[in-house]
């Protein structure tokens, strides 16, 4: 069975075609089979950029599985960070496939088990226990996802906790927190902050609680550099307002990777995707500040403690999953 497999964000959409064995094995975008990433700002719709890709490549499929960024009902979802629409039976009908959809994040999860070992670093190793798991994303969105243990696998399920009001820790926070939700209080939640816009933001509240301009580098860089410039410059630490909007993004990331544990249970293990932390992860394995806040928790610390905490390197980890999914529901249906 050949599938086409895409994984959407509000930045980039991949896509690529894998091919399910008998035995259920998922060959990989490699050995000449497609894979290709597109700007999804550049499509009108899901079908627009899956049918450039299917065109550019000249390929069959039997079937086609997405995972999108935002929440998934009853076979539709409204993009968030992506002004789309996307219906199952709208791409059902301009694809000729049938379509599998769900939510970016639960794709993920199912890509899990794929990963090899070269494909993870460890962050903590902990004392894993059988019982549930948890992701936690951050790249244009701050998606999130819980992994229930039925006694025998991981079962993904979605959430949209990165929309939850963001809760300060300290003065530093609160300060934070006052900046961005101004005098009229507007909300400020996790994914204003822990995302690549959120780095931007909190250069910005760096700088002005510190009195300092941007560097000229920051200043000059378009909206769609300046956190990589942001993130490039505090990982020489040739920019101190950089490199502290960087730690800052770090202790808030594991500070909600522990809330998102707590929430659900995560003994087996927290795994850290999107594109974020393989950028910044000679940081994040120079400095313990990641896992300091994430086991921040007052009287559950010891519970965290033991929570392994692994950060996925692979970039198609979705692309696996969605694939996965698909081989699942062919095979539900018989």
């Amino acid at each position: 069975m050949r599938i086409l497999s895409g994984d959407i964000g509000g930045t980039n959409s991949r896509f690529a075609v894998l091919e399910a064995r008998l035995d259920g094995r998922l060959e990989r975008a490699r050995g000449g089979l497609p894979a290709q990433t597109l700007p999804s700002m550049l499509f009108g719709s899901l079908e627009d950029a899956a049918e450039q890709f299917l065109g550019d490549h000249s390929i069959a499929c039997d079937v086609a599985a997405f995972g999108v960024p935002g929440p998934v009902i009853e076979g539709r979802c409204r993009t968030t960070n992506l002004p789309w629409t996307v219906e199952v039976r709208a791409l059902e009908s301009r694809l000729g496939l049938p379509v599998v959809l769900m939510n970016d994040l639960e794709a993920q999860a199912l890509g899990l088990p794929t990963l090899d070992d070269d494909e993870v670093e460890v962050l903590y190793a902990g004392a894993p226990r059988a019982g549930n798991g948890c992701l936690i994303a951050a790249g244009t969105g701050l998606g999130q996802a819980g992994m229930f243990w039925d006694g025998a696998r991981h079962i993904p399920f979605a959430t949209e906790g990165g929309h939850a009001s963001f809760a300060p820790r300290g003065a530093l926070e609160v300060d934070l927190l006052r900046y961005w939700a101004g005098d009229d209080e507007r909300p400020v939640s996790w994914e204003n902050l822990v995302t690549g816009g959120g780095l931007c933001r909190l250069h910005e509240f760096v700088g002005f609680h510190r009195g300092r301009a941007p560097a000229q580098e920051v200043a000059l860089a378009g909206p769609d550099e300046k956190a990589a410039v942001i993130s490039r410059l505090g990982l020489e630490g040739s920019c101190a307002s950089c490199r502290e909007a960087l730690e800052l993004f770090i202790r808030l990331y594991g500070a909600e990777a522990g809330n998102l544990a707590l929430k659900t249970m995560a003994v087996a293990g927290v795994w850290v995707g999107g594109g974020i932390a393989p950028k910044i992860l000679p940081l994040l394995l120079a400095d313990d500040a990641f896992r300091t806040a994430f086991v921040d928790k007052g009287p559950m610390r010891p519970l965290l403690e033991a929570m392994p905490i692994r950060i996925v390197l692979a970039g198609d980890t979705a692309l696996r999953g969605a694939a996965r999914a698909a081989v699942e529901n062919a095979r539900a249906d018989g």
